[in-house]
């Protein structure tokens, strides 16, 4: 009886609320809303009024295709700067080919341009533009490329096109003539006679940039909020990675060469990296929701910047590219270091020679700092028989021991790691210019004399017949480890005899560590174990007169 009751009870609630809504409350009527224009033809003001609809989301429209629709088969357009030559398809207006006339494919100068985009059948290509709906949503939409233009030397392609749903798009694609950048302007027109809601996309497909990378750093990159983001291809195997907020720039990059995209609208986007394959990186950069009323239109601006990772070229393009060339943590020295390699060589017109150079510069610049340490562990070598006595005589009293080889040091006026302090203090300068030589692109290609024809890749002398694992004869690699073993024997023995065999070995090793390295770095690492031995000569010298 009371389960009855209680049916009822909603029974009668239901019928009172759906009788009130459909006897008492009149149907909604379109709100007038007044909109000021301005015509363009005479500057003045005219009011009409618009019936305001609720915004509808462009999805549901731009998914619309007829049924048995003819869609045109996309043309490939090429054109060329004094930089580079691209192909753009109608199919999506997207770059189906960058190839950089300055840089080769391989060291062979008959390899060909280097060509930044190398997609796979299936793939997605860069500069894909959508709005409302998520790339890859709905077929691309093919444009009617207008003729080529020139304006100043640049090169201007317009690009139109128009969905079943009425919704119009038209992209202009300047190719600046004297720096790798494309300007990219999207204007998208609501032809419809419903205001839609979207957010555009611009999507940024990449592969390796080279099929053999070796010691060459690969993936994604970004500016967010002021702060430079790399992430290595490898850990977007966990995940999609968003970024929200402010997005100077969101790009793929290698050691080398850089293919980003620059938000010129908007105050606010979000970039997401994901991995789309073994090696396929897809970035998608999305701006904030947006109304688009009937008749009206929407402009989005881009710069695009497909090119080589030098200074003064990424300087040129603006949007703080240049900050994509980063070296850790040792920043800071590593860019003076690149300036002044580039400015030897703009005198000596050779990377080999400004390489060494700069090794000088630095050993001069560290020579009254390495004297001295150099001194104190040849003053810490005669003192050797002495130490050696006084820790026979109190073996059994370490803290005697102690305070007794504290007054052998105050009495000659020696510091037991003066002869290592120098060296520490040169580290930080080491791998600075361990990180410029093993990244910078103006050692790509750069030949140095005979047989090392390549900076940036490993010594290699070839003689007619291939070493296992390694092709040819790493000369260099050879001859650094013969200075390193040399300096070894030169340099004053201060430790004990287990440790003095262990550090012998250090020349075997180094050598093993180098074969591989670029013949820049290696270079640079031998000519300063030249030095190094010269100076030791001057020191051993000095102490036995």
């Amino acid at each position: 009886m009371e389960t009855q009751r209680i049916f009822l009870a909603i029974f009668l609630s239901l019928a009172i609320l759906l009788g009130y809504q459909y006897f008492f409350v009149p149907s909604p009527s379109p709100v007038t809303e007044t909109i000021v224009a301005t015509s363009p033809e005479n500057g003045k003001t005219e009011k009409e009024n618009v019936a305001t609809q609720a915004p509808v989301a462009a999805a549901s429209l731009l998914a619309a295709q007829p049924v048995g629709a003819t869609v045109r088969q996309g043309r490939e357009i090429p054109l060329t700067t004094s930089l580079y030559s691209a192909v753009v398809t109608e199919s999506g207006g997207m770059v189906k080919s960058f190839q950089l006339k300055d840089y080769r494919e391989a060291l062979a100068k008959d390899s060909g341009n280097k060509e930044l985009l190398l997609p796979k059948a299936g793939d997605s290509l860069p500069l894909n533009f959508s709005w409302g709906v998520e790339p890859g949503s709905i077929p691309p939409l093919v444009y009617e490329a207008a003729p080529l233009k020139n304006e100043q030397g640049d090169t201007i392609l317009t690009l139109r096109g128009r969905l079943p749903s009425g919704l119009e798009i038209i992209r202009t694609m300047r190719f600046l003539d004297q720096q790798y950048l494309l300007e990219l302007t999207i204007e998208v027109i609501n032809a419809t006679a419903t205001p839609l809601q979207g957010a555009p996309y611009l999507t940024l497909d990449n592969r390796p940039f080279s099929k053999e990378n070796g010691m060459v750093s690969v993936g994604p990159a970004i500016l967010h909020n002021g702060v430079l983001e790399e992430i290595k291809a490898g850990d977007l195997k966990k995940g999609v990675r968003s970024f929200t907020g402010k997005i100077g720039w969101a790009a793929y990059e290698d050691n080398y060469f850089f293919c980003g995209i620059v938000p010129q609208t908007g105050e606010q986007h979000t970039a997401h990296f994901s991995l789309q394959d073994e090696n396929r990186v897809s970035t998608v950069l999305a701006g904030a929701n947006e109304v688009i009323e009937p008749g009206q239109r929407q402009k989005y601006a881009y710069s695009v910047y497909f090119g080589p990772k030098t200074m003064g070229a990424l300087k040129a393009a603006g949007h703080e590219l240049e900050r994509s060339i980063n070296f850790g943590w040792f920043d800071v020295m590593a860019k003076p270091t690149l300036y002044l390699l580039n400015f030897l060589h703009r005198y000596v017109g050779n990377y080999g020679l400004a390489i060494i150079l700069v090794t000088v510069l630095i050993k001069l610049l560290f020579w009254p700092i390495s004297q001295k340490g150099m001194q104190s562990m040849k003053t810490m070598q005669k003192l050797q028989p002495k130490m050696a006595k006084v820790r026979e005589k109190y073996k059994d009293d370490k803290q005697l021991q102690q305070q007794e080889m504290i007054k052998l040091y105050q009495t000659y006026k020696v510091n037991p790691v003066g002869g290592c302090l120098p060296m520490i203090i040169q580290i930080p300068v080491f791998f600075a210019l361990y990180k410029v030589l093993l990244q910078t692109i103006e050692l790509r290609h750069a030949p140095f004399f005979l047989w090392i024809t390549d900076l940036s890749a490993p010594d290699r002398l070839f003689v007619g017949f291939a070493l296992p694992f390694l092709g040819g004869i790493p000369v260099l690699t050879l001859l650094m480890g013969a200075t390193m073993f040399l300096q070894q024997k030169m340099t004053p023995a201060t430790g004990d005899p287990t440790q003095q065999k262990v550090m012998m070995f250090m020349p075997v090793i180094f050598t093993f560590m180098f074969l591989n390295f670029a013949s820049g770095l290696v270079l640079y690492w031998f000519v300063n174990n030249l030095l190094s031995i010269g100076q030791q000569y001057l020191v051993n010298r000095d102490q036995r007169a």
